[in-house]
């Protein structure tokens, strides 16, 4: 039998914000450095070992984004908004958001999007999701073994 080192249970906000605002490799974070500032994820897939998709709280301050546009190449993304008015910006255009809203987007599917918080008040929501490409950066990334691993679109690591 395989003894549990993880916990069963634990309320989302005690799961530890991940110290980095970015794991984009350089010089990408940089580029972006000042829109991901204001990003708060709080990993809570990792607080339970779970390594087969990643799951996060996260908090946009005022002026900030959820991360680059990106599209899914591998596994779905959904995304509830719990707290805040974010836009989601998408190919087809912005489309605001309220809080018990909830987007999906398939996997294999070029339509890029990200949540701008173009608002004076926080912003929270959960995130599930895996594989991205980034279609405006030579950027994609992966959800491995727990961890996010980014490569160019030539399949280079970074």
């Amino acid at each position: 039998m395989i003894k549990r080192s993880t916990p069963i249970a634990m309320t989302a906000e005690h799961v530890l914000p991940r110290v980095k605002k970015s794991l984009y490799p350089q010089p990408i974070a940089e580029r972006h450095e000042a829109q991901l500032n204001g990003r708060e994820k709080r990993p809570l897939a990792e607080a339970f070992g779970l390594q087969n998709f990643g799951v996060n709280l996260t908090q946009l301050a005022p002026g900030a984004i959820s991360a680059l546009r990106h599209a899914h190449s591998r596994q779905d993304e959904f995304i509830y908004i719990l707290r805040g008015c974010p836009t989601l910006y998408t190919n087809a255009g912005p489309t605001p958001l309220t809080p018990g809203m909830c987007a999906g987007f398939k996997a294999g599917i070029d339509d890029a999007h990200r949540l701008v918080n173009e608002t004076t008040e926080i912003v929270e929501y959960l995130e599930v999701g895996d594989q991205v490409v980034y279609p405006d950066d030579d950027l994609q990334a992966s959800f491995v073994a727990g961890c996010w691993r980014f490569f160019r679109k030539d399949g280079r690591p970074y």
